[in-house]
């Protein structure tokens, strides 16, 4: 559990050499600045980016790679023309899905290299590990000479739970630990564990909507497309931003609790998945939608309203976070009200659509580079990576005042 700061719990002076530590749960007090709010250029701290670099190369590689197997795969039963068609009807939902991703991500976006190999990750390496596990279960079973006579029950609401939630919440885990001193909170974890959820659904769609296609032609496409593509489209998002929530919250816990916390996010996943898979065997043909609207749209309304909490919170800590900068003087009051809180940052936009292109930059940069700071300082006070933290908060004060001066002039 953390604690606020008092006044003298405060982050580091932009000056301060990030070698000149204390104690992560208390901050180095904040000094004022000598001119806070003058458009005065301050050379930022210059840090290499290895984390974010070698995941983008990393991500583009192995996942490009694992997702041009699957599409190879796919090809050789679905054929190249019901591979096309199944590729452009699963593009419907997730283009919704990463609208709705924009929309969670908005206040304080992540790298974007780090979301292409979250998509990559669930549309590529994560079906190829489910497809390899079932492979190895069908050859175990034909070894041993046993038949499937459960009708796929154990596989659909066993097998694929467990594995599916494994092969995804494997590429969360590892943006993680990769982007741990970016790793802010709740909402960065559903953000990701989205986007992977998104890539996989979006794969495994398209394999879905072939098969009905070649099984039944347009008759079952259009069935398995309103089950996929209209009723369930987040199915998947919602089962993996469980991982995603676990893995926010541990960064604010010591090592034993944060494992449990994870832990209980994948057994979490994996229970709603098993939940939603079991449905179609347990549940009558003529009870679906009831079962739907009954329990799956009320879970699915309440994953909203966690996600709508959890945005609030951000703006919350931002507010708090930047008031703390605004009396040692590096802000105005009203650049705290601007930049801070949806409303003035809906103002700010409005003004600075009417600008030139450079000053337009400036304050989304002014916007962005702020929010960064707030929750470079809200992981301090958390006592997580407080010397990357405060070379992140030397860096990003001079980024602001850059910013700033960009806006006015």
């Amino acid at each position: 559990m953390t604690h606020e700061p008092t006044p003298e719990h405060s982050a580091a002076a932009p000056h301060s050499h990030p070698a000149g530590t204390q104690p992560a749960a208390q901050p180095a007090s904040v000094q004022p600045a000598a001119q806070p709010v003058q458009p005065v250029w301050t050379a930022p701290v210059r840090r290499t980016r290895a984390g974010i670099v070698t995941l983008t190369v990393t991500g583009l590689v192995i996942g490009g790679a694992a997702l041009l197997l699957v599409f190879v795969y796919l090809a050789t039963f679905l054929g190249a023309g019901t591979l096309l068609v199944g590729l452009i009807l699963a593009l419907i939902p997730l283009i919704g899905i990463l609208l709705a991703v924009g929309w969670i991500d908005r206040w304080e976006p992540e790298p974007r290299p780090a979301l292409w190999f979250a998509f990559l990750w669930g549309a590529g390496v994560s079906i190829v590990t489910a497809l390899l596990f079932d492979l190895g279960v069908q050859l175990a079973r034909a070894g041993a000479g046993a038949t499937e006579t459960d009708d796929g029950f154990a596989a659909a609401v066993l097998q694929a739970p467990l594995v599916e939630e494994a092969a995804k919440g494997a590429g969360v885990l590892l943006l993680f630990w990769v982007l741990r001193r970016r790793f802010d909170g709740p909402v960065d974890g559903v953000v990701y564990a989205a986007t992977v959820a998104a890539g996989f659904a979006f794969t495994e769609n398209i394999q879905y909507f072939g098969v009905a296609m070649m099984d039944g032609g347009s008759e079952n496409l259009g069935f398995t497309f309103l089950v996929r593509g209209v009723l369930s489209p987040f199915a998947h998002v919602m089962f993996t931003a469980c991982i995603g929530i676990a893995c926010g919250l541990a960064v604010r816990f010591r090592p034993f609790p944060a494992f449990a916390t994870i832990l209980l996010g994948f057994v979490s996943a994996i229970f709603l998945h098993s939940v939603w898979n079991g449905a179609f065997y347990l549940v009558e043909s003529g009870s679906l939608v009831a079962y739907y609207l009954a329990v799956q749209v009320p879970l699915f309304l309440g994953a909203i309203m966690v996600v709508v909490l959890l945005r609030r919170q951000e703006e919350r800590v931002t507010v708090l976070r930047l008031s703390e900068y605004a009396a040692a003087g590096w802000f105005s009051p009203a650049e705290v009200g601007m930049l801070a809180t949806r409303d003035g940052r809906r103002q700010a936009r409005s003004w600075a659509a009417r600008q030139p292109q450079t000053r337009k930059r400036a304050m989304h940069h002014f916007i962005h580079n702020s929010t960064r700071l707030a929750f470079a300082r809200q992981r301090m006070v958390n006592g997580t990576a407080a010397n990357v933290d405060r070379a992140d908060e030397s860096e990003l004060l001079g980024l602001i005042q850059r910013d700033r001066a960009g806006v006015i002039n």
